[in-house]
């Protein structure tokens, strides 16, 4: 990084009389890291033709017992551009509705090949969700099993695409289903190589483009970071509509290093992640925050070949341990400025190893300028808090809403030459730049809040609820736990003469959230509280929330609800799941996802669970258990099988 050295100085003024921001000085929050001079640093997609050149037989993606070489690939993904090629057009948008699978990276190679946009989505979008984008964008196909296709796409034009078909996650069929767009429907702009999806307020999910560029500059920094090279094994665990997924992807691919698909369990529990690791000697993995701190809180493994993990999406509570034998990196970014804008690495020979303080967000990548900034857009003093604005090359091209662009990437502020910055990405986040140039994530400037990494408007999740005409409104509050994390309450009003239950309305907001979106709680009230306004007393409802659990009609007694000769595994479950969820009416007749229940928590209930009893369940045995007797039962079997005979 290059850091200034001057002594502050007046700022000079321009010919108008404006006085001009000096950004080399030392006591601004300005920090940049110069790009590294390279003559060509070559195209994403060429990067990948160059490995199938040069090690046409080296493995590309390993799924267990399953192996693809870069030759394969390149000739499957050659394959279905062919199929497409009359179809689809360069800058097209196209969904790609396919897991983690040689399936997938085939696709995302055959789309670069089009000149396509990818548009990825995740194997299980949700129906209604995947309807509103195909609606609001103009997505040329979406490409996956015609059972998870919105009906529109269902009952469209099908062009069968011969993909690969083994591995965890594969589908045995997969189509490109053709469907005529709306006629407002948006166009990606021109250069765009990917899209991803975020939270909007207005209910409907919002498209982010970025260019090749800027992704070949992340992938560049990633490699020359983690030294991913032929003979490496590149994890693919990152859910695919999260935006980390395209780095993992393209590293792999761009490096010679083969790809492993996660199974789907594998994101869902801590042991077995750190099980895959080991049997699937991956050397290079990208994990969110929430799945790799619970590993960091016991012995680490000794036995991986791990050496590098980059981690993020979340804010991280704790530092790895002295006995931590990877590098730990703590990535922050917004998918409007391509996955990672700055990096904090951690060692376990670090002197700050194994301490309970949070990790600083570090230092920009390169070719990156970050400011932390006042409401005007103009820096701050070293060490105040202020908004943290992006700039540089890796920032996307923009929202497929040119409005929303607008207002969210800012042109430089009059006054402030910052070298290679033209435009600034605002990212709502409060942090403050200390005299050692580390940054440190504070909090949000809006309402927007992460759930495991993934950025949540609640005002979509609102929505989800009022498409109900059941539902006359809906507020949601996002109060933290006494460990710090956020979760997500929906107070709910129903309208004349309807009868609502959490039960009823959560299967139908599953169809347009993402599954972080969901909330852990729903509330069916009355009446919301009003402020001196008039308005929602939003401030009120994050208290009540924060404050604990209301309860339902038909929950349980908050003063136990157990029969006296209740088992250890239901005491033991129970009283883990009501904390959880934080439902001290939660009966043993609920099931889990019922009640709020989703497979993020279902990790930390299997922790809590192995962690009480020394039962180690796995995430699809605890989902799919019809209710929390049942897992009760799960736990208190295997206790007594570990019991000695007459015991």
């Amino acid at each position: 990084m290059t850091q200034p050295t001057t002594a502050r100085t007046a700022a000079p003024t321009t010919a108008a009389g404006t006085r001009r921001t000096d950004p080399y000085s030392s006591t601004l929050s300005i920090a940049r890291t110069a790009a590294p001079a390279t003559e060509d640093p070559g195209g994403v997609l060429a990067l990948f033709e160059e490995w199938a050149r040069r090690s046409p037989e080296a493995p590309a993606v390993i799924d267990g017992a399953h192996t693809w070489t870069y030759r394969q690939i390149d000739d499957a993904a050659e394959e279905s551009a062919r199929a497409l090629r009359d179809r689809v057009r360069p800058g097209d948008l196209v969904g790609v509705c396919l897991d983690r699978s040689a399936a997938l990276v085939v696709t995302a190679v055959a789309l670069a090949r089009l000149g396509a946009v990818y548009l990825p989505m995740g194997p299980r979008p949700g129906e209604r969700r995947t309807e509103a984008v195909t609606e609001d964008l103009d997505v040329a196909c979406l490409i996956g099993d015609p059972e998870v296709l919105p009906p529109r796409h269902r009952a469209a034009e099908h062009l069968p695409l011969a993909l690969p078909g083994e591995g965890a996650n594969a589908t045995a069929t997969v189509v490109a289903a053709f469907a005529a767009p709306a006629a407002t429907a948006r166009r990606a702009p021109s250069g765009a190589f990917y899209a991803v999806l975020t939270s909007g307020s207005t209910g409907r999910p919002k498209a982010v483009a970025v260019g090749e560029p800027a992704l070949a500059a992340l992938l560049d920094w990633h490699r020359a970071t983690s030294g991913l090279a032929p003979g490496d094994r590149q994890s693919l665990l990152i859910g695919v509509a999260f935006d980390p997924h395209l780095l993992e992807l393209w590293a792999g691919l761009t490096s010679g290093a083969a790809l492993v698909p996660a199974p789907d369990e594998v994101r869902w529990d801590p042991m077995v992640l750190a099980d895959w690791w080991r049997e699937s000697a991956v050397s290079v993995c990208v994990a969110a925050t929430p799945m790799v701190e619970p590993l960091l809180e016991r012995p680490w493994p000794q036995d991986l070949t791990l050496r590098h993990l980059f981690v993020g999406g979340d804010r991280m509570r704790r530092r790895p341990g002295a006995d931590v034998t990877a590098a730990v990196h703590n990535a922050y970014g917004p998918a409007e400025a391509t996955v990672v804008s700055t990096v904090y690495t951690m060692h376990g020979s670090d002197s700050a190893a194994g301490t309970g303080s949070a990790p600083p967000i570090g230092r920009p990548l390169p070719g990156v300028t970050v400011v932390v900034a006042d409401a005007d857009g103009r820096p701050v003093e070293r060490g105040a808090e202020g908004e943290l604005l992006i700039g540089g090359g890796g920032l996307a091209l923009g929202y497929l809403d040119p409005e929303l662009t607008a207002r969210r990437f800012r042109a430089m502020p009059e006054g402030l030459d910052l070298p290679g910055v033209e435009r600034l990405y605002r990212t709502g986040d409060r942090v403050r730049m200390p005299d050692d140039g580390e940054l440190e994530f504070v909090g949000r400037l809006d309402d927007q809040v992460k759930i495991s990494g993934v950025r949540i408007e609640p005002a979509e999740v609102e929505a989800a609820f009022e498409k109900d005409p059941a539902v006359l409104g809906a507020v949601v509050a996002a109060p933290r736990t006494a460990d710090g994390r956020t979760r997500l309450v929906a107070y709910v009003r129903a309208a004349a003469g309807a009868v609502l239950t959490a039960e009823a309305l959560l299967p139908a907001v599953r169809a347009w959230l993402p599954e972080q979106a969901v909330p852990s709680d729903v509330r069916i009230v009355d009446s919301f509280p009003l402020d001196a306004n008039g308005k929602v007393d939003r401030a009120e409802l994050a208290r009540r929330a924060a404050g604990g659990h209301e309860p339902r009609p038909g929950d349980a007694p908050e003063d136990g609800g157990l029969p006296a000769d209740a088992t250890p595994g239901e005491r033991l479950v129970l009283s883990a799941v009501r904390e959880l969820l934080d439902r001290p009416g939660t009966s043993l007749t609920d099931s889990f996802t019922g009640s709020g229940g989703t497979s993020l928590l279902a990790a930390r209930l299997l922790t809590v669970i192995e962690k009480e009893s020394g039962v180690r369940l796995r995430a699809p045995e605890l989902l799919r258990q019809p209710d929390l007797r049942a897992v009760a039962l799960l736990v208190d079997t295997r206790l007594a099988a570990r019991q000695p005979a007459g015991a």
